[in-house]
């Protein structure tokens, strides 16, 4: 899959993408994870822990669909989804990150909108959720404004089942979309706020 929209390339992440997605990963946690992860866990060597994470996603794609977004040969975001991960809630965004300088320019609705395509075209189900921290409000409205629905409120799981990674007892929220369609038509229909 490679799709152009605008200057941005779409395409399927591979494991040879695991560097790049995990230096995102990382960079985005340090700057947005920060009161909910713990310092010592931020500040410590979070790329090789977060390479490690993607090297083996990457290497072993079964059930999960990963897309880059590209502007040049610069990766500008990219999103991980666990097709059919819930019977309930469907499809989970386990992962959605955007480069640092590069919010509110529509490149995470526009991404959001081929996860939703991935769901709808490759899931058995059509329902799709993520989890946002409940200190992450601008997510939370982007999210209400492309459709989601909020559900519950659980306990941040701690990175790599270690709870010395989390700063005390976080929460996160459950968005939701019942239709991945509906999702998509939504981004489609909505301006930029991401």
């Amino acid at each position: 899959m490679e799709v152009l929209v605008g200057s941005l390339v779409f395409r399927s992440g591979g494991p040879a993408d695991a560097e790049g997605i995990a230096a995102l990963h990382a960079d985005n946690w340090r700057r947005h994870y920060r009161g909910a992860f713990s310092d010592s866990f931020l500040d410590g060597d979070l790329d090789t822990e977060r390479r490690a994470v993607w090297s083996e996603r990457l290497a072993a794609p079964a059930g999960t669909v990963t897309i880059i977004a590209e502007d040049g040969d610069r990766l500008a975001a990219f999103v991980h989804v666990m097709l059919d991960h819930d019977p309930v809630w469907g499809s989970l965004v386990d992962n959605l990150h955007v480069q640092h300088g590069r919010h509110r320019t529509g490149i995470g609705s526009k991404i959001l909108a081929r996860a939703a395509e991935a769901v709808t075209e490759q899931a058995i189900g059509d329902a799709i959720y993520l989890w946002v921290l409940q200190q992450n409000t601008a997510g939370q409205h982007f999210y209400r404004a492309v459709g989601a629905t909020e559900g519950e409120t659980a306990a941040v799981p701690p990175p790599g089942g270690d709870h010395t990674r989390l700063n005390g007892s976080p929460k996160c929220l459950r968005m939701t979309w019942r239709d991945a369609s509906q999702l998509s038509r939504a981004v489609d229909a909505a301006p930029p706020t991401d």
